[in-house]
């Protein structure tokens, strides 16, 4: 685990209700087109914050697999899944570079707020394309580049959107979608070029 990586000491910080505010989870998900049947990685999961609210979208039928480099904060999922109830989320310890799901799983790799964390950007859009189904998408939420914490990390760890969709470009995607999400994000959506 690298110093950029949020630590689970910090898990608390997920839970700040005023989160709900500047990052809204309906706003991704509407943005992701999420619906009944569908398939999710969750790749850097935290405490759940998108993969509760995914679940109910993608219904029974679907399924959100919650991948987390932490054991600690899966933990923390792990009891609030239990408490919600939902039975289409499992959970598995990995990272973003090493993600231990099959191939072609998911319609959907979201990673959220893990973007600028990650020391190797190539393997990491490589396993999250090797996650997708045919017709399926990554998406990149992270931190607005321009503007200034708090909250969020520092500003030079933070990575534009501008960034993200040169990199997706130049390693073979077709970004669909670049977007604003609630008041310090951005979220990029791309497909393997086919």
């Amino acid at each position: 685990m690298n110093d950029r990586v949020f630590s689970h000491t910090q898990a608390h910080k997920l839970e700040d209700p005023e989160r709900l505010t500047w990052l809204p989870p309906a706003q991704v998900i509407a943005s992701l087109a999420l619906c009944d049947d569908m398939r999710v990685a969750d790749i850097g999961a935290g405490t759940g914050y998108f993969a509760l609210p995914m679940a109910k979208s993608v219904g029974a039928s679907g399924h959100i697999y919650a991948v987390d480099l932490q054991s600690e904060m899966l933990s923390i999922l792990e009891e609030k899944v239990r408490r919600s109830g939902a039975q289409n989320i499992s959970l598995h310890q990995g990272d973003a570079t090493r993600v231990p799901l099959p191939n072609a799983c998911c319609d959907v790799a979201l990673l959220a707020n893990i973007w600028h964390e990650l020391p190797n950007h190539e393997t990491a859009i490589q396993e999250a394309l090797r996650l997708l189904s045919p017709g399926g998408h990554v998406a990149i939420l992270d931190w607005r580049a321009e503007l200034a914490p708090p909250p969020g990390p520092p500003q030079d760890h933070r990575i534009s959107a501008q960034s993200v969709r040169e990199f997706l470009e130049q390693h073979g995607c077709s970004v669909a979608a670049n977007r604003q999400i609630g008041k310090y994000s951005h979220l990029v959506i791309a497909s393997a070029a086919r």
